[in-house]
């Protein structure tokens, strides 16, 4: 549960700072962002799917999102663009950590091969997501 309550609320966050974003860093951001959003929308289906197959019903309140999640919400508060760009890397790295936690745990306690590659691919692809926000940040002074 946490994993998909994690995605959801990085999902919300990405999505509002593609609505919020100003400033000179504008257009590139926006365009990253909605980007970032719509991987992330797909990946939600995705893990609340797995979960299902798996058996348990899936999470679907902001506030069970909420109970369960590890990352914290941008409630009331709109930063600056470079300051959005770092959060975002933030929780995708914590996202990244849980995650490898979460495939040492299918490997050592659930031997659930179905599961590890499927978690495999999602922490890959929360990698390219970190990565592309960490070369943002790069460019700045």
């Amino acid at each position: 549960m946490r994993l998909l309550a994690d995605e959801h609320i990085l999902y919300v966050k990405t999505r509002k700072y593609h609505w919020n974003v100003v400033g000179e860093l504008f257009h590139s951001l926006h365009n990253l962002f909605e980007e970032q959003y719509t991987v992330l929308a797909a990946r939600i289906d995705a893990i609340a799917e797995r979960i299902r197959a798996l058996g348990p019903p899936a999470i679907g309140t902001m506030q069970e999102f909420r109970q369960h999640t590890t990352l914290a919400e941008a409630t009331e508060v709109y930063p600056d663009a470079v300051t959005m760009v770092a959060n975002l890397v933030t929780d995708h790295e914590t996202v990244i950590r849980n995650l490898r936690q979460d495939l040492r745990a299918c490997d050592e306690e659930y031997d659930d091969m179905g599961t590890s590659d499927f978690l495999t691919e999602l922490m890959e692809t929360h990698e390219e997501m970190a990565w592309m926000l960490r070369a943002f940040l790069q460019e700045r002074p």
